[in-house]
C-alpha cells in the first residue's frame, strides 16, 4: 500500500475553497425553505368523526428549492391524502419525514421534534419565481373538533393569514368569535372565512347545529366593487339574488412603488393566478387619467418570459378583445399573451409595468399625496426612499424595507374597495 504523507494533503483553506465554488446543488437544498400566498380550507367532517379534512395551498420561493416541508401539527391523528402541483394539476411525490432529514435536506428551522411531509416539487422554484402546490390531509382531533350536547365546536389556533372552515352539510351557524364572511357553497354549505391581518395566530373558535333546512344558493354573480370611473352599484335598491365571492380565496395581489411625486409616477407588478380553461391573455384596462409604459410579464411557475402589448382605441378592437365598458379613443389596455390554459391546470402570472397619474399621485406643498383605491384583498404601497408618513386613511400593517423605505400593507377582506389617501414628507 502506498504511504500518503501529509504533505501531499490538500490543505483545508484549498478543499473550503473548492467547495465554495460547487453549485448549491451540489449539497442539495440549502438556502431556508419560504413561502407565500398560503390558504387553508378545513372541510368539517360529520362531528362524530372528530375529523376534517385540511386543503393547504402554497407558493414555495426559495430560489433552486427542490422540496417543501409541510409541518404535521402535534396532538393530531393525521392521513396524508396527496400532493399536487397547481400549474399542471399533477400528483406530487410526498413523504413523511422527521425534522433531522428536513433540516439536512432544505429546511433548517425545522424542529428537530417534528414530523413534516416531504413535497418534491415539479420543478425547481425559478428566480423570483414559485411554486405552487397543494396537499391534502386529515386530521382526526378530539379536542379540536367535536360535539357538546346539540352543538358542534370547531375551535383551533390558525396561524396563517387566510382561512376557510366549510360546515358539515345540513348544519347551521350559530357562533363566531373572530370577524368572518359567510356564504354559502354550491353544495349547500355555510362557508366561513376571514383573513388575518396581524403576526400572531387566532384563537379561532365557532359553533354550529344541524338543521333540516338546507340553505339556497343564489346564483347572481354580479360584483359590488366599484368601477374605475367610480359609478359603483345602484344602492338605492336591495340586491336580491347577490352571491358574494368568497374574498379570502381571491388570488390576486399587487405592490406599488412610489417613484419621486414630482414626477407623478409609480413602478407597480401585481400576481393574478388564470384558472379558465382556454384562456390565453391578461387584460389590464388602465385607469382614465392614467398612462401605462414598460409593462412586462412572466409566468411565476417557470420564469417564462410574455408578449406583452399596449393597445389603444381602434386598434383593442381590431385584435377581437372584448371589454366590460365602451371602447373609445382614450381607452387604453395591457395585454399579457399567453398559451391556453388546459383542463384541470393554471398559470401565474407576474405583471410589472409603471403608471403616470398626475390626479391621483402627485407632490402638493413639499407633501406626497396618495389618492386611489384599491379593488384587491392584499395590497402594499411602498414610499419613495428618504420620505417619512404623516397620513394613512386606511388601517395598515406598517414596516421598514432593507433599503430604509416605509411600507404600507392593506388586507381588505371586505367585498368592496378601499379608498386609500396617504401622506408623507421627506425627511
Amino acid at each position: 500500500m502506498q504511504s500518503i504523507s501529509h504533505k501531499s494533503l490538500p490543505s483545508f483553506s484549498f478543499l473550503l475553497f473548492c467547495l465554495l465554488l460547487l453549485p448549491h446543488s451540489a449539497f442539495g437544498q440549502t438556502l431556508a425553505q419560504e413561502a407565500e400566498d398560503n390558504i387553508t380550507t378545513y372541510q368539517l367532517q360529520s362531528p362524530a368523526s372528530n375529523q376534517f379534512k385540511m386543503i393547504y395551498e402554497v407558493s414555495a420561493t426559495t430560489p433552486g428549492a427542490k422540496y417543501y416541508y409541510n409541518a404535521l401539527r402535534f396532538g393530531n391523528e393525521a392521513e396524508v391524502n396527496g400532493a399536487f402541483d397547481l400549474m399542471t394539476g399533477d400528483s406530487l411525490k410526498w413523504e413523511v419525514v422527521d425534522g433531522k432529514h428536513a433540516r439536512r435536506n432544505g429546511h433548517p428551522k425545522a424542529s428537530l421534534s417534528g414530523k413534516f411531509i416531504k413535497v418534491t416539487l415539479a420543478r425547481p422554484v425559478p428566480e423570483k419565481g414559485e411554486a405552487r402546490i397543494r396537499i391534502i390531509k386529515t386530521y382526526k382531533n378530539k379536542s379540536t373538533y367535536f360535539k357538546k350536547d346539540d352543538e358542534v365546536i370547531f375551535s383551533r389556533s390558525l396561524g396563517i393569514k387566510r382561512n376557510v372552515i366549510i360546515l358539515p352539510k345540513g348544519h347551521e351557524l350559530t357562533s363566531c368569535n373572530y370577524p368572518s364572511q359567510v356564504t354559502v357553497d354550491e353544495k349547500g354549505q355555510l362557508v366561513v372565512s376571514f383573513m388575518n391581518p396581524g403576526s400572531r395566530s387566532i384563537p379561532f373558535k365557532l359553533s354550529a347545529r344541524a338543521i333540516s333546512k338546507t340553505p339556497k344558493l343564489n346564483t347572481d354573480s354580479g360584483s359590488s366593487t366599484p368601477s374605475a370611473k367610480g359609478s359603483g352599484r345602484d344602492k338605492s335598491k336591495a340586491r336580491l339574488n347577490y352571491r358574494p365571492s368568497v374574498r379570502t380565496t381571491q388570488n390576486r395581489e399587487i405592490v406599488y412603488f412610489l417613484q419621486n411625486p414630482s414626477s407623478n409616477s409609480f413602478r407597480l407588478y401585481h400576481d393574478y393566478t388564470e384558472t379558465r380553461e382556454g384562456m390565453d391573455k391578461y387584460l389590464n384596462v388602465v385607469r382614465p387619467g392614467s398612462k401605462a409604459s414598460n409593462p412586462s410579464a412572466y409566468i411565476l411557475d417557470t420564469g417564462e418570459e410574455l408578449k406583452v402589448e399596449t393597445l389603444r382605441g381602434k386598434a383593442i378592437s381590431d385584435k377581437g378583445i372584448e371589454l366590460n365598458q365602451e371602447i373609445t379613443d382614450e381607452t387604453e389596455v395591457v395585454v399579457i399573451w399567453f398559451e391556453p390554459v388546459q383542463k384541470g391546470q393554471s398559470v401565474r402570472l407576474r405583471i410589472e409595468e409603471t403608471y403616470t397619474d398626475p390626479n391621483r399621485y402627485l407632490l402638493n406643498d413639499g407633501e406626497l399625496i396618495w389618492d386611489r383605491s384599491f379593488g384587491r384583498n392584499r395590497n402594499t404601497v411602498v414610499l419613495p426612499k428618504g420620505w417619512f408618513l404623516t397620513t394613512s386613511s386606511m388601517p395598515a400593517t406598517i414596516e421598514e424595507t432593507e433599503d430604509g423605505s416605509i411600507s404600507l400593507f392593506f388586507l381588505n377582506d371586505r367585498p368592496d374597495s378601499l379608498d386609500v389617501y396617504i401622506k408623507a414628507q421627506k425627511r
